[in-house]
């Protein structure tokens, strides 16, 4: 209202010069122009008053609506605050019901937990039980052999007896005709008297030997009785609750009847030999024999075509016969072992199993064992569960980094696994597992196929000869291609492979496989976790696929066996035992490699795998015998059978520091047993050990044995020197076994303690994992005094180092990875090393005349003796030899090793007082340097293989990168719609490569690199490669 006012005033009091304006433009009377104006001003005012009206209407308007708001708020405050009470209580009552659940998930959680123990405790009676009754019926079974080999040797000693027995009534036959032929003489001369008296002295002299001879038998008759009766009670007492029975009661009172008559028939025998005639009646009846008698007995003993004498003289070879044997029995008895093995030995697979990284190895280990009844759940990887990956750095990585060893049984048989990495860096542990196997599972991805590391452990297999056979795994994920995997392992690993099952469906349709051999479909329920399978007719889509496959089967397996090889020209039907026969023969020969596939994760076709394990590897009577040498004599060759009555070998193969026991040694047994608590020779290193206690290990889990036998792999308590390659035998009969060669470490990073107290610790976690890991080298830079640890790779360090913080608490800092080069020649020189010193007693001299010449990349270093008229004397050549290999240790160019390098040592002298072998040692290692860099010396680094996995959309990006870092682009391949890169490139420029390979595809490229070998560093980096280790010498 105010403002309506003041606009009404100001309208009055208008401008005056407007007013003057409008004056002169009207030229009007200033009353009509006052008028005039006041007229307007009316007006406007009505029409501001008719606007104030409306705007107060409108504001009457708004003030009621809002009042109406006001009131509608109100309420729904009310309302709120009504629904807030409501909540409130609520929650209340959600806090006690949530409190309420809580505890009972607390309990059902610990009931589960309690439920889950009694389950383990249970399943592992179970184990303990069935591994009993196997023992029993093995024991059963093998004194049933034992009381069948004592039968037939007391009926071959009662054979022996009747064959004496015999031979003895003929003596006495013969004896009663010279008595009948001396009553019926008159006399007889003088000489023959004393022929006839020698021959009757040797006649007493056969029977009583013969009479001895029978009573050695009657006791070898009783021990053995009484042994079979000892063995009987034992197999009463091991066989509770087992209804066999050896010998029935009957058959025993027949046998001992049998055994009074034939002693009974002995004694007569003996009494009617013993009668033999008086002194007084022998001279007499002498006296009176004519000389017809002489010639009769002549021409009668004539006939039988030997000499009286002879006749008469005791069989020497007759009665040492059965001492000979009882001194054999008595060495089998010291050779037998107290307790019997759990299976026969052809009864056993010592087996591996080997992929690239991620192929699921540990995945279908984890199935093997639940199917076999090992572990009574399926361990997965991917949650940190799995059983074979024990160590914790293995649990957070999701990844095997050392090998793992467990036992189960299939069909009636023992089968050992060695689970082993996939890592690059982690391949010495399946070299060293695969030098100890009999046989080797290899895994391939059915979606990547043959990759870097699964070519390694192809070779590696093909090293040792090992038969192997080939699960095609994941069938069930996207791009899974089954005959791909085929072809590129015929391919690239030129492998003589042979399906023998086929995928029913592919990726997400993947539901079975088809038997081969048996010609069936195999189906496996996913509710039960593939444990129940139901086998039908082939789907009629793969029937005629199934049939051509099968031919080619038939095909290949007769190719290995000549009696096949006929049946199938000649279209004759092959049966299944014939197929599994010949595959059998073809594997263990490694003329074929059987290919199955499946789904590890999917629990499908593990069963066939297992089947596969005992049908076609080999156990270890299959393989040739275990070859060593005599450690006085390397020439002489020693064989060593799979049997229990060789002398004890075995190779240990893995060195593991436990915390609970301390030093575990794995080994492989080849021949003869070994008993806890008994000493063998360290054959390396000539050293006695004694073994305090044997373990039969499961991943970290461990289980007592008294003894263990040929063909077994197990743990050993008590060993103080031996390391990981030593020979371990019986020291009365001693042999080395080939060690295992590991590769040399490629990577090296500095490591350093933060406190004194560190110091000592490192010291000791040093030496446990040096022990452990034959790839894991340290040393002391004599410069810096930096501690060096150098391995495989960076994951490889980057382990050790972890394990050196976590497992015995060390802090420590690591400087930043380097290179391990290595230094050689590229021409040949000549020259000399000498070393004189006089101090005024003894001096020292030694003097060398040799030529060094460059080798072929990974050649490594041989010396050459050809040394002639004795210039230097042959005691003094080995002498000269270590003195070049300490000097190659630290090369004379940067101080990195000297490789591929040969010497020839041709000239020198020699003082007769003043020279030793530390004079010719240090003339060598002078001698060496001047000449080494006399013959082009240059630098060598380590290349890595590379396989690279991208989208097509990354290639220029990956490509381009590998360029940058000095690369070389060896093939591009298509697969699907990834491209494959395969490329060399140095180890210096990879560094850190895993990072640039995801930031470059977005994280979906992947990529595997492999040791290749090393090739010459390019002059300039040469330089500054030189350059950086003279400036860290300086410092």
């Amino acid at each position: 209202m105010l403002g309506g006012i003041i606009a009404v005033a100001f309208s009055f009091f208008s401008s005056p010069e407007i007013t003057l304006k409008k004056e002169k433009r009207e030229k009007r009377s200033p009353q009509e122009i006052e008028l005039a104006r006041l007229k307007k001003g009316i007006n406007s005012l009505k029409d501001k008053l008719k606007a104030l009206q409306g705007e107060l209407e409108k504001v009457n308007s708004e003030n009621s609506s809002l009042k109406e708001k006001l009131e509608s708020l109100k309420k729904e405050r009310g309302e709120l605050k009504k629904q807030i009470g409501r909540r409130k209580r609520w929650k209340l009552y959600e806090k006690k019901i949530f409190q309420r659940l809580k505890k009972q998930t607390v309990d059902l959680r610990n009931l589960l937990v309690k439920k889950e123990k009694e389950l383990e405790e249970q399943f592992s009676k179970n184990v303990k039980l069935n591994k009993e009754l196997r023992e029993i019926n093995n024991r059963v079974a093998f004194f049933e052999k034992e009381n069948k080999k004592k039968d037939e040797k007391i009926k071959f000693l009662n054979d022996e007896i009747s064959k004496l027995t015999e031979k003895i009534r003929k003596y006495t036959l013969t004896i009663n005709e010279f008595k009948q032929k001396e009553a019926e003489s008159e006399w007889v001369a003088k000489s023959e008297y004393e022929a006839l008296k020698e021959i009757y002295a040797n006649l007493e002299k056969e029977i009583e030997t013969k009479t001895k001879q029978i009573l050695a038998r009657d006791e070898k008759i009783k021990k053995l009785s009484e042994e079979k009766t000892i063995l009987e009670r034992r197999l009463a007492l091991k066989g509770e609750g087992v209804t066999q029975q050896s010998l029935s009661q009957t058959s025993l009172e027949e046998e001992k009847k049998e055994e009074a008559l034939e002693v009974q028939t002995q004694e007569e025998a003996t009494k009617e030999v013993s009668i033999t005639p008086k002194s007084e009646e022998k001279s007499a009846l002498l006296k009176e024999q004519p000389e017809e008698v002489e010639k009769e007995t002549k021409k009668e003993t004539k006939k039988e075509g030997i000499s009286l004498g002879e006749e008469l003289k005791p069989q020497e070879e007759t009665v040492k016969l059965p001492e000979k044997e009882e001194e054999i029995k008595e060495e089998e008895v010291k050779k037998e072992p107290e307790t019997l093995p759990e299976v026969e030995l052809e009864k056993v697979r010592n087996i591996g199993i080997a992929a690239h990284i991620d192929a699921g190895k540990t995945t279908i280990t984890e199935r093997i064992l639940f199917y076999t009844g090992r572990s009574h759940k399926i361990g997965e990887v991917h949650d940190g569960q799995a059983q074979m990956d024990w160590m914790k750095q293995e649990k957070e990585r999701g990844i095997t980094i050392t090998s793992a060893v467990t036992t189960c049984f299939w069909n009636e048989k023992r089968i050992n696994i060695i689970d082993t990495p996939g890592h690059v860096d982690f391949t010495a542990e399946v070299e060293r597992a695969l030098r100890v196997l009999d046989g080797v599972v290899v895994v391939f991805s059915a979606v990547e196929g043959v990759e870097a590391q699964s070519e390694t452990v192809w070779r590696q297999a093909d090293k040792y000869h090992v038969p192997k056979i080939v699960f095609v795994n994941k069938m069930d994920r996207m791009g899974a291609d089954f005959f791909r995997v085929m072809k590129d392992m015929e391919e690239k690993l030129t492998a003589p492979v042979v399906a023998i099952t086929l995928p029913v469906g592919k990726e997400n349709e993947f539901k079975g496989v088809i038997d081969l051999v048996e010609m069936k479909a195999v189906f496996y329920d996913e509710e039960s976790l593939g444990k129940k399978v139901s086998i039908e007719e082939i789907p009629s889509e793969y029937k005629e696929l199934s049939e051509n496959y099968h031919n080619i089967l038939l095909e290949k397996v007769a190719s290995v066996d000549e009696e096949l090889t006929e049946k199938y020209l000649q279209k004759k039907e092959i049966s299944k035992e014939e197929i599994i026969k010949a595959l059998r023969k073809g594997t263990i020969s490694n003329k074929l490699v059987p290919v199955l596939c499946g789904s590890g994760l999917k629990n499908k076709g593990i069963q066939k795998l297992l089947d596969a394990i005992t049908f076609y590897l080999p156990s270890p009577i299959d393989l040739p015998p275990i070859e060593g040498w005599d450690p006085k004599d390397s020439k002489k060759i020693i064989k060593r059978k799979p049997a229990l009555e060789e002398p004890f070998t075995a190779l240990a193969f893995k060195v593991q520091a436990d915390p609970h026991v301390g030093k575990l040694v794995y080994f492989r047994v080849y021949s003869g047993y070994l008993k806890a608590g008994s000493y063998v020779l360290n054959a390396t290193k000539n050293k006695k050990e004694r073994i305090g206690r044997i373990l039969q290990m499961h991943a970290n889990q461990k289980e007592n044995r008294s003894e263990i036998y040929a063909g077994d792999i197990a743990a050993g308590v008590g060993f103080s020197c031996t390391v990981t390659g030593d020979t371990l035998c019986d020291p009365d009969h001693p042999v080395i076994l080939e060690a295992i060669k590991f590769p040399e470490p490629v990577v090296s990073i500095s490591i350093k303690p933060k406190t004194r107290a560190d110091q000592d610790k490192l010291n000791k976690a040093i030496m446990k994992l040096t022990e452990e890991d034959p790839t894991f080298k340290v040393e002391t830079d004599p410069e810096s005094k930096e501690i060096i640890l150098s391995g495989m790779g960076e994951l490889h360090l980057e382990i050790m180092v972890d394990r050196i913080k976590e497992e015995f608490k060390v802090e420590a800092e690591t400087g930043a990875p380097q290179v391990a080069y290595r230094e050689t020649i590229l021409s040949n020189a000549q020259g000399e090393g000498k070393y004189i010193r006089q101090t005024g007693g003894r001096g020292q001299y030694g003097h060398v005349i040799f030529e060094i010449e460059p080798l072929k990349r990974g050649e490594g270093f041989q010396f050459v003796d050809k040394i002639k008229g004795g210039v230097i004397p042959a005691s003094y050549i080995p002498a000269v030899e270590k003195g070049f290999i300490n000097a190659m240790k630290k090369g004379p160019l940067c101080g990195y090793p000297v490789t591929d390098i040969k010497i020839t040592l041709f000239d020198g002298s020699y003082h007769e007082v003043d020279s030793s072998d530390l004079a010719f040692q240090l003339a060598a290692s002078i001698g060496f340097k001047e000449v080494f860099m006399k013959a082009t010396p240059i630098l060598l680094e380590p290349y890595m293989k590379l396989e690279i996995t991208t989208p097509e959309e990354y290639l220029s990006n990956i490509v381009g990168n590998l360029c940058a870092r000095r690369g070389k682009i060896l093939n591009i391949d298509t697969q699907g719609n990834q491209k494959i890169v395969l490329a060399e490139a140095p180890l210096a420029e990879l560094f850190g490569y895993t990072e640039a390979v995801r930031s470059l595809s977005s994280g979906r490229a992947i990529f595997s690199m492999q040791f290749s070998g090393y090739e010459q560093v390019p002059q300039e980096i040469a330089k500054k490669v030189i350059a950086q280790r003279k400036e860290e010498k300086s410092k």
